[in-house]
């Protein structure tokens, strides 16, 4: 399951709900409709009952905003959830996932020129799609089989984004350590890591989102530990701290191989924050599985943590084991959540009266390597490396 975005990415063009591949692609999909003055695209997300619900409410709320426009509809949804979709009446088409980045899909020519969005971090989606099988997901349905952009293909983006003046990329992708396993070669994640660190001396910043721990490759551990220009925030694709509910699940780990894994990098490199998805209320967890799911994030001192109350997705083997009632889920997601927040708070409190390098937002708030927010001076802009000094924690956020 890929961790969703704090918020949704919004522009006057496209509204991009869910994961950062879908604002990486959201930001090539405005750019290929720049020259159309009246169409608004909704690129949906459905890795939850929640994130359909949302999508459906932002057509709705944009069929409001915009009477006059053209709206269609792309991205995961609008391929599982392609018959609701498609009969609401404020849908005018629909965009399949897996054509959205053709500009044929759009009717618009064929050479649009790049688009490079004013963001302080750059998002280059190096895969997509996913060719595992686990049994609460849906998102193999909307993406498709795993793909990988070439190495040659992923420089160049990152070339582009360093001349416009990105202080950090982001690698993101469906399922990003099974970069590589369909090229010549099967080249492993961490080759794609070291090419860009060697090629790009410049580059000050290189952030990986969720990453599958069990296929992090030896080099990429590696270049975790003793590259700096790295980030020191290592986000899990973890989901359960259970070992049966993870068979259950068909994960390809079980919590003895995540621990083995956050305790060699700490180890070697103390700063690194562990983030994490879990799922609350899989079928048939029960009371003692919910308290090892609980117990992980101490464990592992999680303090990136997205949680997700588990919903039944069509097709899909979980969606047919015993359910879990849902006041049960969302009592135990609460719970999760409660657990995540003490350890974030903890861990945040300690950097105060430390010094850290911190990137500049646009929105006043910044971020240091490990992912700690913090609250910056009115007068540092956006894109701007300052190091600050919090003097104090208010409501997640050092001051």
């Amino acid at each position: 399951m890929t961790a969703p975005v704090s918020k949704s990415g919004r522009s006057d063009k496209v509204i991009s709900l869910g994961c950062r591949l879908n604002i990486s692609e959201s930001e090539q999909i405005e750019a290929m409709l720049a020259a159309e003055d009246n169409v608004v695209v909704i690129n949906s997300c459905a890795v939850t009952l929640e994130a359909v619900r949302q999508t459906r409410q932002a057509i709705r709320k944009t069929r409001k905003l915009r009477p006059e426009a053209r709206l269609l509809v792309t991205g995961c949804a609008a391929d599982i959830e392609r018959d609701q979709l498609g009969a609401m009446p404020e849908v005018d088409g629909l965009i399949a996932n897996t054509a959205k980045l053709d500009p044929r899909a759009w009717n618009v020519p064929l050479d649009v020129p790049p688009h490079v969005p004013a963001r302080t971090r750059a998002f280059i989606a190096v895969q997509n799609g996913c060719d595992h099988a686990c049994t609460f997901c849906v998102i193999p349905q909307g993406r498709g089989a795993s793909r990988s952009m070439p190495i040659a293909r992923v420089l160049k983006q990152v070339e582009t984004h360093l001349e416009q003046g990105a202080p950090e990329i982001v690698l993101t992708g469906v399922d990003v350590t099974s970069w590589g396993h369909d090229l010549p070669d099967t080249p492993p994640l961490g080759s794609l890591v070291a090419a860009i660190l060697r090629v790009f001396p410049e580059l000050q910043r290189l952030r990986m989102s969720s990453l599958d721990g069990i296929e992090i490759d030896p080099l990429l551990e590696e270049l975790f530990i003793s590259e700096e220009r790295l980030m020191p925030h290592l986000h899990l694709s973890l989901q359960h701290g259970h070992d049966l509910v993870l068979k259950r699940m068909k994960r390809r780990h079980l919590r003895g191989d995540a621990v083995q894994l956050v305790t060699r990098l700490k180890a070697a490199r103390p700063e690194i924050a562990i983030g994490a998805d879990l799922i609350a209320g899989f079928p048939t967890e029960d009371d003692a599985m919910h308290a090892a799911n609980l117990s992980v994030i101490e464990e592992l001192s999680i303090v990136h943590g997205h949680i997700f109350p588990y919903s039944p997705r069509p097709n899909t083997p979980a969606a047919r084991m015993p359910q879990v009632d849902r006041p049960i889920i969302k009592r135990r997601a609460a719970q999760l959540r409660q657990a995540v927040a003490a350890q974030r708070d903890s861990w945040l409190a300690a950097h105060i009266g430390k010094p850290l390098s911190v990137l500049a937002e646009r929105d006043g708030t910044g971020y240091a390597p490990n992912f700690a927010r913090v609250q910056l001076p009115a007068e540092l802009s956006g894109g701007t490396i300052a190091t600050i000094t919090p003097t104090g924690l208010d409501k997640g956020l050092l001051q």
